[in-house]
């Protein structure tokens, strides 16, 4: 069998073309042989087969269309279409999927290089770019495909065009290469390695004035498409063929000597470390960190996709500090690096990071030439991915706000490993990208007492055993909390712990308590980031949940409070758990924090109006 992505899609059982006539089957098709010979996961294929937008009954009408894709694929290649949990995959090698095939020659011509075998690189770098037969997927419905795996495989084309333009120039062939480089160099304007091979070209033979124009017109590009100057190496270029320098006529030096034409996917020799510092003071989650732990065993065998785990829980209870923490016990599993951003999803700032900003944090991370980076946004997925494939990479994406921030972050290397940290339960990561999940709690009473100790040492607190332990429940047991009153009591040591404890009684000062001035320690500051994500309506039941006497509420009773049917209800409950301001304890059963809970009787307070704290107080009656 024979199948074909790059270009329309191509299907051939020996010489005979197969037609796979229908569209979803089709779409179907390509999500497996763009990922040919790993499995991809059914909540996966769904979306995909259907946009984004699946049908109720989406897993079985999936496995429909499975069946009827083995059958139009005959005997032979209907077999190639494997079950395989979490989903399917198709079973094809190196010599029968073009994709597989353009992927080993690359490596191929890799190792040419690394030889110094130029002709071997040259030749198979031609039969690489030899398997496109136009854009990938060409007749393939299907906005994810084109918008996620496209762009990643169209940018590794043109980094082979790249290299095949080096080779070229090491052999001595710029003569040939001058009008594929001019047709190269307007066809994409802001690459400006397209740009120096044509300069190199033109000024080897004899044009030195062309070579000086075509700088020229670079720089006009790169001023009017991305108001950047050329880079450092295409100035240098410039500067050495305006002294007319003879050892860029030197086919056998000249590449390496000005320009830094290797491949711009090869790994830096510097490995990125962006895992901030190691968290002073961690306690406990002893428990947690052996589950994730666990997780580990799973990455060689992750079929095909980095294993993803997402951490979640209320502000303040340590998310961060325990992704940093495993981090760290870790890395030396992930030889090739560890990247790391904060995406700012709740940030005092208010502005979440984009994904665009986080690629080019990474890609920097990465060391990837800026001259080389594309400015479409796409391309930069697709270079992120390229630059990470293979390599065993752990990445961490601290702060997200939600899925969509996530997912152009996600590298393509099954060695790899991703942590996300969230106040939002990221549950479409957890549905189509088989996230595991962790939701993280409050401290033990125990490990509690011990981030105490550790802080304020073990003799202070053995005499003050009573106002520790008083303290310890004021704060909830919740990290953030405990911290800042640590802070206040290693500040001076005439502050006694039970002065502490007594100021935190009062429901309605303890949030003021709880704030030491900075934004990003404030327990009251860290809460309202996740309250102004609500929507209007989870926001008014959090406000009235703040005024309910129980810190425990069912459906029908939250139904009764705002007065709506309990399906509705449920709903609201849900947003609010999605969000980590409650915690369902038990099927229909949620609990509000006690800190949370000050929190939205201080919100009722403040914004709502006489007449809807009567309604409120009528409908709790």
């Amino acid at each position: 069998m024979q199948f074909g992505v790059l270009g329309p899609l191509l299907v051939c059982d020996g010489d005979t073309p197969l037609d796979v006539a229908a569209a979803r089957q089709r779409v179907l098709l390509a999500a497996l042989l763009v990922r040919a010979g790993q499995a991809v996961s059914a909540d996966a294929l769904a979306e995909i087969v259907w946009d984004e937008s699946p049908p109720p009954a989406a897993a079985a009408t999936l496995r429909t269309h499975v069946m009827r894709l083995r059958r139009v694929l005959g005997s032979v290649g209907g077999a190639r279409v494997i079950t395989r949990p979490p989903g399917y995959l198709v079973k094809a090698g190196e010599q029968e999927v073009d994709l597989l095939r353009f992927s080993a020659l690359c490596r191929e011509s890799d190792a040419a290089v690394r030889a110094g075998d130029w002709q071997r690189a040259f030749d198979v770098l031609g039969d690489a770019l030899g398997l496109w037969r136009g854009r990938v997927l060409a007749d393939v419905s299907s906005q994810i495909l084109h918008r996620d795996e496209a762009p990643g495989i169209e940018q590794r084309r043109l980094q082979v065009i790249e290299q095949y333009g080096d080779a070229g120039l090491h052999l001595g062939r710029h003569a040939d290469l001058v009008t594929r480089l001019q047709d190269l160099a307007a066809a994409h304007p802001i690459r400006e390695r397209f740009h120096a091979q044509l300069m190199l070209a033109l000024y080897r033979c004899g044009r030195r004035s062309e070579a000086l124009t075509a700088y020229k017109h670079a720089r006009q590009v790169l001023a009017a498409e991305l108001s950047v100057a050329p880079g450092p190496e295409l100035q240098e270029l410039n500067q050495r063929i305006l002294a007319a320098d003879p050892n860029l006529l030197n086919s056998a030096s000249c590449v390496s000597a000005q320009v830094h034409l290797t491949r711009p996917n090869r790994f830096p020799p510097v490995l990125p470390r962006q895992l901030p510092a190691a968290v002073p003071h961690f306690t406990g989650r002893q428990a947690e960190l052996e589950l994730l732990t666990s997780v580990l065993d799973h990455v060689a065998d992750s079929a095909g996709t980095p294993v993803i785990i997402a951490i979640s829980g209320m502000a303040g209870v340590g998310k961060s500090a325990l992704a940093v923490h495993w981090g760290h016990q870790i890395a030396e599993r992930f030889p090739d690096g560890q990247l790391y951003v904060n995406l700012c999803g709740f940030d005092p700032a208010g502005t979440a990071r984009t994904p665009e900003q986080a690629i080019r944090i990474f890609l920097d991370g990465l060391q990837a030439p800026a001259e080389l980076i594309p400015a479409d946004s796409a391309a930069r997925v697709g270079l992120y991915r390229s630059l990470t494939a293979d390599r065993r990479i752990l990445v961490l994406l601290d702060n997200a706000l939600d899925e969509r921030q996530v997912r152009p972050l996600l590298p393509a290397s099954p060695t790899s490993m991703v942590i996300v940290t969230s106040r939002c339960q990221l549950p479409g990561l957890i549905t189509s990208e088989g996230a595991r999940h962790l939701t993280l709690d409050v401290l033990s009473e125990t490990d509690a007492r011990e981030l105490l100790t550790r802080r304020l040492g073990i003799e202070r607190l053995a005499g003050e055993s009573e106002a520790a332990t008083e303290l310890v429940r004021r704060c909830g047991r919740l990290p953030l909390a405990l911290a800042v009153m640590a802070a206040r009591a290693s500040a001076g040591t005439s502050l006694q712990l039970t002065d502490l404890a007594a100021e935190l009684r009062d429901d309605k000062d303890r949030l003021d308590i709880l704030d030491n001035g900075d934004a990003a320690t404030s327990v009251r500051a860290a809460f309202s980031w996740s309250y102004l994500q609500l929507s209007p309506t989870a926001a008014l039941m959090f406000r009235r949940l703040g005024r309910h006497p129980s810190p425990d509420v069912t459906i029908p009773a939250a139904a009764a409070i705002m007065a709506v049917p309990p399906r509705q209800a449920r709903e609201l409950l849900r947003e609010l758990v999605r969000a980590s301001l409650l915690t369902e304890r038990a099927p229909g059963r949620f609990t509000l924090h006690d800190l949370l809970s000050a929190y939205a009787a201080e919100q009722a307070r403040t914004r709502d109006d006489d007449a809807e704290r009567r309604a409120a107080d009528r409908l709790d009656r």
